[in-house]
C-alpha cells in the first residue's frame, strides 16, 4: 500500500452514519502503513522493534499494535535532530521545534502532504467550534518554530477565513486591534485570554461587548473553572483544542459547539490507546489512563506508540463515526509529590477559582532535597480587594487551610498585591 498526502485528502472526512467497522477498517489499513513506513526508514524503530521482537508482519489487527514498543520524548531527543524523519531531508517542507526550556527541543518535519493533511484536520477543528467561511480569526498563539500560531494559521486559511496573525504579546495593543478588526474568533493559550480579560478592564473596557462569539484554546490543561472565567470576561464560548507537537500540533482533537463534555479524535489520522501511565498496561475505553497515539498518515515523521504524558479516557462516538476523549485533566510530568501526597496543579487552581477576590493568575515554586517536599503557592489579589498586607496574609493563612482540606497536603501561600505576578502567557512558547 501506498499513501499520499492528496490521496488521503481526497478521502475527506468520515461522515456521520459511517459504520464503526469502515473506521476501524480505514485505520488498519493506514496502521499497516504507517508501522512499515516507521520501520523501513527509520533506524530508531528498526532497533526498538528488534529490542521487542516484533515485526511489521506481526501486526494483524489493531490490538496487535499494544505489542509494540512506545516512543518517548526521550527518544526524539536522543535521536535529535534529524534522526527520526523518515524522507530525505531535501523532501522537508516545514521544521517545527518545542521551545528547549527542559533540554534539547524536540524537532518535527513535515512534508508538503503532511502540511495539507494538518492544515485539513485544523479547519475541521475550527469549524467544529462553529466558525464559518468569512470569519475573522484573531490568532494570539505565538508564531515561529512551536506549532500553535501556524497550525491554527493553516486550518483558518483552510477553511476560508480572514486571518488576523498577531501573535502573543503586547496585550493592550491587541485589545485595540479587538476594537477595532472586530474578529468573530479567538485563538490562543487559555492563559493568554485571561491575560487579554485582564488588559480589556484595565482599558476600562467590557470585555463582554467586544466582537467575539468563540474562542478556541489550547496547548495547556485548563479547568472548567477557567473556561466559566473566561467566557464571563470575554462573552464568548469557549471550547477546548487538542494537540501536541510530536505527533502534529494542535489539531489532533478538539471539542465542538453545543458538545463540550469531551473532544472528538481525528481518528482516521491517528490511532489512540489509554494504558496504566506505570505498567504501560492498554486500558479499556472509559479508564483514565495516559493518551498514547500511534500517526497514520504522516510521510516525514511517523509517531509509533507516541506516550503523550496526558491523562484522559477515550470515550464511545456521539454524533459520527469517531471516538472521543475527555478533556485532559493533567498530565503525568506536572504531577507533583508535595510530603508523599500526588498533586496535580489543576487541583490547585480548582481551589483558587472557588475563593472570591483572587487573581486566576497564580505561580507554584517548588523546594526541597531529593524528593519535591515543599510547594510555595502564590497568588494575586484583585484590585478593589484585600488591599492592605494584613488582608492579604489574612487571605493567604485561609488559602492554605482550603487546599490543605480540599487536598490534603501542607503547602505555603503567599498573597501579592494586583498586577505583580509575571504574566507567563506574554513570554513563553504557546504551544507544546
Amino acid at each position: 500500500m501506498t499513501l499520499s498526502g492528496d490521496d488521503v485528502l481526497r478521502a475527506g472526512e468520515p461522515e456521520e452514519g459511517t459504520p464503526a467497522g469502515q473506521i476501524r477498517q480505514l485505520q488498519f489499513e493506514r496502521l499497516r502503513w504507517s508501522v512499515r513506513h516507521a520501520w523501513q526508514n527509520v533506524p530508531h524503530y528498526q532497533r526498538s522493534f528488534a529490542a521487542q521482537g516484533v515485526h511489521p508482519d506481526d501486526l494483524r489487527t489493531l490490538e496487535d499494535l499494544a505489542r509494540f514498543p512506545f516512543l518517548s520524548k526521550q527518544d526524539f531527543r536522543a535521536n535529535y535532530p534529524f534522526g527520526l524523519f523518515a524522507v530525505p531531508r531535501r523532501r522537508i517542507a516545514r521544521i517545527h521545534t518545542s521551545s528547549g526550556t527542559t533540554g534539547k527541543s524536540t524537532v518535527v518535519g513535515y512534508t508538503s502532504g503532511d502540511l495539507a493533511i494538518w492544515g485539513e484536520l485544523m479547519s475541521r477543528c475550527i469549524r467544529a467550534a462553529g466558525a464559518r467561511t468569512g470569519d475573522i480569526v484573531h490568532i494570539a498563539y505565538d508564531y515561529g518554530l512551536v506549532t500553535g500560531g501556524l497550525g491554527a494559521h493553516l486550518g483558518a486559511e483552510r477553511l476560508g477565513c480572514t486571518v488576523i496573525p498577531v501573535s502573543s504579546g503586547r496585550s493592550d495593543w491587541q485589545v485595540q486591534l479587538i476594537q477595532d478588526l472586530r474578529p468573530d474568533i479567538l485563538m490562543a493559550t487559555p492563559s493568554y485570554a485571561l491575560a487579554l480579560a485582564e488588559s480589556f478592564a484595565r482599558a476600562g473596557i467590557d470585555g463582554r461587548a467586544c466582537s467575539l462569539r468563540i474562542g478556541i484554546f489550547g496547548a495547556e490543561p485548563w479547568t472548567e473553572q477557567r473556561r466559566t472565567l473566561i467566557e464571563s470576561s470575554l462573552g464568548l464560548e469557549a471550547l477546548d483544542l487538542y494537540g501536541i507537537a510530536e505527533v502534529m500540533g494542535p489539531g489532533v482533537a478538539c471539542e465542538q459547539l453545543g458538545r463540550r463534555e469531551s473532544l472528538v479524535l481525528w481518528e482516521d489520522h491517528f490511532y489512540p490507546e489509554v494504558i496504566d501511565p506505570h505498567t504501560g498496561a492498554v486500558l479499556p475505553d472509559g479508564e483514565e489512563g495516559e493518551l498514547v497515539l500511534t500517526s497514520l498518515t504522516k510521510e516525514a515523521l511517523p509517531v509509533i506508540r507516541f506516550r503523550t504524558r496526558d491523562l484522559t479516557r477515550l470515550l464511545p462516538a456521539c454524533e459520527g463515526p469517531l471516538r472521543r476523549i475527555a478533556r485532559i485533566r493533567a498530565r503525568t510530568d506536572d504531577m507533583l509529590i508535595i510530603h508523599g501526597v500526588n498533586v496535580f496543579p489543576s487541583q490547585i487552581e480548582a481551589v483558587i477559582a472557588r475563593f472570591g477576590g483572587l487573581s486566576p493568575q497564580y505561580n507554584l515554586e517548588l523546594a526541597g532535597d531529593g524528593p519535591l517536599d515543599g510547594l510555595t503557592v502564590h497568588i494575586e489579589v484583585l484590585d478593589a480587594a484585600f488591599a492592605s498586607a494584613a488582608q492579604r496574609r489574612a487571605v493567604a493563612q485561609e488559602l492554605t487551610r482550603r487546599i490543605k482540606t480540599n487536598i490534603g497536603v501542607a503547602v505555603t501561600v503567599v498573597a501579592h498585591p494586583p498586577g505583580t505576578l509575571k504574566r507567563a502567557a506574554d513570554t513563553a512558547a504557546q504551544a507544546r
